[in-house]
């Protein structure tokens, strides 16, 4: 089974390339699943007073479903087309996070981390965001907010788990066993909600030049039974698929034998082969 659940598009604005192009290099690369994932919408910040080109506008959020069911139907029995979306988790706003995710028919919902407070800690263009803090204390709100994100119950996989790391700040060894008892305890939420999580191949090409999550993170995972699925987080076309090769390897060498694929908000387990 190949599968590519994690992709975005021109429409969230630091994206490029549209949906059917994406579908149409699914079919050229073999992918038996492709998931268009977009990014929901800016719910907590005034999108016109902040940093450019971070999501969807809300009034395309029902064309980009739209358009992403008619390219379901078209590719039928070429690709499995399926629909997502890549829903933000910010505190105190559960109830527009669902509200967006119950008006659609989707496939699945990924819960990522992005923002704490109006910071996205995964911007480029907001790493001045570190200046000043206490990089323990970060990863602490952060890995809070990954847990209460999973109690929610409101995605069908987490997103992405370590993405904290991606620009390479870090408490520092010292706070290794701090982190990892985070790290953990984030586990657990996710293990409790009984959802998936993603192996997101997208780090091996950021400055911490490691997937997420990392490999200490997966082994852990894999202990606890928490269903996995794969994506790229590719930007642009030519980028789908990239780096799951590595991806799936590693599920092998951990004893994966299933991966997670989604529809209609149901989850199926589906063999993975060496």
């Amino acid at each position: 089974m190949y599968i590519d659940y994690h992709t975005h598009h021109s429409r969230c604005g630091h994206a490029v390339g549209e949906l059917e192009e994406y579908v149409k290099r699914g079919i050229e690369l073999g992918l038996h699943h492709i998931g268009l994932s977009d990014h929901m919408p800016l719910i907590h910040v005034e999108p016109e007073a902040y940093y450019p080109e971070m999501a969807m506008p809300m009034n395309e959020l029902p064309r980009y479903v739209e358009e992403c069911f008619s390219l379901k139907e078209r590719y039928k029995g070429q690709i499995e087309v399926r629909v997502g979306l890549e829903g933000d988790y910010i505190e105190g706003y559960e109830e527009q996070i669902e509200k967006i995710i119950l008006d659609y028919p989707w496939d699945y919902v990924i819960g990522s981390v992005h923002f704490l407070g109006e910071w996205d800690i995964t911007d480029f263009r907001q790493t001045h965001g570190w200046e000043g803090k206490d990089p323990l204390e970060v990863y602490r709100q952060y890995y809070d907010a990954v847990g209460k994100a999973a109690a929610t119950g409101l995605y069908d996989m987490m997103g992405h788990l370590d993405v904290i790391k991606r620009f390479g700040f870090s408490p520092g060894s010292e706070h290794i066993d701090e982190v990892v008892a985070m790290e953990k305890s984030a586990l657990a939420a996710v293990k409790r909600s009984g959802k998936a999580m993603e192996l997101n191949a997208s780090g091996l090409s950021k400055a911490c030049k490691e997937m997420f999550p990392s490999r200490r993170i997966l082994e852990e995972a894999v202990k606890l039974g928490i269903p996995l699925t794969m994506g790229s987080d590719a930007h642009q076309p030519q980028k789908l698929g990239e780096h799951l090769d590595q991806a799936r390897d590693m599920l092998i060498e951990l004893g994966v034998k299933e991966v997670a694929t989604f529809q209609r908000r149901n989850r199926e387990m589906v063999t993975l082969k060496e």
